[in-house]
């Protein structure tokens, strides 16, 4: 039979016991938490969350790790190690089948896929109730980055319109086997309802995409990617040719903006209130 080869996560292990310590330290958890941990690895952080939660899911792809897990963990009732990939994990069914409410997420994920884990997780906001991840330096920088910065982009837009992001810890290549050739970040995401001056579809006065549905939530996401398409240009040109130039100059107008603004310079608010003035707009002009 053929040998089953190990697949290539690039991951990067924890390896300095200081900075384990500190991070564990770092995370806002409570000992009746449920926390989802992704790619444990080989354990490094595992036992710590153990101590700090009452029930720990550990996510892991790599069989072999799983079966060192089961094995170091044998007997620990606090914790769970399933073989499964998180991109494919319904976060919301797994915190109902363990009769929680919502669930605390930890993870030193690999570089090369932090966007697409960072869409998926956010796509259960509803499900957490926090999150602390470990990342590339540069990843973390533009996800906290500010309005007018270089930084700032579309990773940033989808971070601040589910959470509040900030910078827990920096972590040198040191701390990790192998070291990387970057250095990594902590970065804690307090999950959050948008603040009430975002708009609605149905309701200009409601909240924002926390009362969207799913579809709501996807196109406002895709209108966001637009509006980031070609950094440098500006948001009429982006958007003209999905909305028309006129519909847009107007909406631009009606929130005070010149029409050579660019998304870069737009906080998360300002682009819901664009998105939702300008699907109106078509809803009225399709009707």
């Amino acid at each position: 039979m053929a040998s089953r080869r190990r697949p290539k996560l690039g991951q990067h292990f924890l390896a300095d016991p200081r900075f384990r310590r500190r991070i564990v330290d770092a995370l806002p958890l409570s000992q009746g938490e449920l926390v989802v941990e992704i790619g444990p690895g080989r354990g490094a952080m595992t036992g710590l969350l153990v101590e700090r939660a009452s029930r720990v899911v550990a996510i892991e792809l790599d069989s072999a790790l799983v079966e060192a897990l089961r094995r170091e963990f044998h007997g620990e009732t606090h914790l769970e190690v399933i073989e499964t990939d998180i991109l494919a994990t319904d976060i919301g069914q797994l915190c109902r089948e363990r009769h929680a409410e919502k669930c605390f997420v930890f993870g030193n994920i690999p570089y090369y896929i932090t966007s697409p884990i960072l869409h998926h997780l956010f796509g259960f906001h509803a499900s957490i109730c926090g999150m602390a991840l470990l990342m590339q330096y540069e990843v973390a920088a533009r996800l906290i980055a500010r309005p007018g910065r270089r930084e700032y982009g579309y990773l940033t837009v989808l971070a601040r319109a589910f959470s509040s992001p900030r910078l827990l810890l920096q972590v040198p290549p040191g701390a990790f086997s192998p070291p990387p050739q970057v250095s990594s970040a902590l970065v804690g995401f307090e999950m959050r309802p948008p603040p009430g001056a975002l708009p609605t579809l149905s309701d200009a006065s409601g909240l924002g995409p926390g009362n969207w549905d799913a579809g709501e939530v996807e196109q406002f996401l895709g209108f966001v990617q637009a509006c980031f398409a070609q950094k440098r240009k500006r948001l009429l040109n982006n958007l003209g040719r999905i909305y028309g130039r006129e519909a847009v100059e107007v909406q631009l107008d009606r929130v005070g903006l010149a029409v050579e603004t660019r998304a870069e310079e737009l906080d998360v608010a300002v682009l819901a209130d664009l998105f939702v003035g300008l699907e109106n707009c078509r809803l009225t002009i399709d009707d």
